[in-house]
């Protein structure tokens, strides 16, 4: 009675054993490939799942998340500069299809080999397109290096069964020597520029500078142009009225029979005095005699009567 016991116990066990082993839990994001006597059978979706027991066995568990890896390799330029990249790739599983699945199962034995591919053919693809450019153009062409290795291994990836989702390269350096030159090339030419700015202002500063100065010179002189036009006018009038008072102090002396040399004297004695009043300093040499007066009275009568001609 206890053999039998034991019997069914055994007999339960492995029931149970067979039962669990036939089933098959697949979690969210994975995808198992199941295989029969080494042969493709069927793939396992996500959730619970059942297979044959001790004949289909799960070969390989696919992972159909976005995945990341970082790369870094050097590369040479068209002028034998060393490029040293840095760069992130994000790819995927193409889609949960059974032959995309299928592809990606048994494309590579495992995914060491995979990464391996994958790393060698971006790399391939941007030192190809690397030798192409020189170094001092390598810096402003991050877009067109991501567009030209997308280009170049995107049907590589579809006949592994993956997608190239994205490649940002975060960091493209050079050798010390060069990153020192190329730092001094940027010095110098923002001086040439610098220098080239300077000059223009300076040359701007000069010419406002100039042109300010002719304006001014200009105003001047139609200043000067205008006082002096004023000033002729001004001594003008002066005479005019010199000359019309004197007529008029004629014409009064001879009405009262006065001899008019009386108006020459005083105008003589007149002269004298403010020549000694509002000089300064200046010597004047005048001709004291009678004979002397006598000619300075004939010429300034000679100027009346051409000033009253003139009138």
């Amino acid at each position: 009675m206890d053999t039998v016991n034991v019997f069914y116990i055994i007999v339960a066990l492995i029931a149970v054993a067979i039962v669990f082993s036939c089933a098959v839990s697949v979690n969210q994001g994975y995808i198992y490939v199941v295989t029969m006597f080494g042969k493709y059978r069927r793939i396992l979706r996500p959730g619970l799942n059942f297979k044959l027991p001790f004949l289909e066995a799960v070969y390989k568990k696919i992972s159909i998340q976005n995945r990341s890896v970082e790369l870094e390799f050097q590369a040479v330029t068209a002028d034998q500069a060393n490029v040293y990249f840095k760069s992130m790739l994000l790819y995927a599983v193409q889609n949960a299809d059974e032959e995309t699945i299928k592809r990606v199962a048994f494309k590579f034995i495992s995914d060491r080999d995979l990464m391996q591919a994958l790393t060698r053919t971006i790399e391939g693809s941007i030192r190809s397109f690397v030798a192409t450019k020189k170094q001092a153009e390598i810096l402003g062409l991050r877009k067109e290096i991501v567009e030209f290795v997308k280009e170049q291994i995107d049907h590589s990836l579809e006949d592994w069964g993956y997608h190239l989702m994205d490649l940002q390269i975060n960091d493209i350096t050079f050798d010390k020597a060069i990153i020192e030159s190329m730092s001094r090339v940027v010095a110098s030419n923002n001086l040439k520029a610098a220098a080239e700015n300077e000059g223009q202002a300076l040359l701007i500063t000069k010419t406002k500078s100039a042109e300010a100065e002719g304006n001014a010179i200009k105003i001047s002189a139609e200043a000067e142009k205008e006082a002096a036009r004023l000033r002729g006018q001004g001594v003008a009038l002066f005479r005019q009225e010199v000359a019309h008072g004197m007529s008029e102090a004629a014409e009064e002396m001879k009405r009262a029979n006065l001899d008019t040399n009386v108006i020459l004297f005083s105008m003589w004695t007149e002269a004298i005095k403010n020549f000694a009043e509002a000089g300064k300093g200046n010597i004047i040499f005048l001709d004291g005699s009678s004979e002397g007066m006598d000619k300075t009275m004939k010429q300034i009568q000679s100027l009346m009567v051409r000033q009253a001609n003139g009138q």
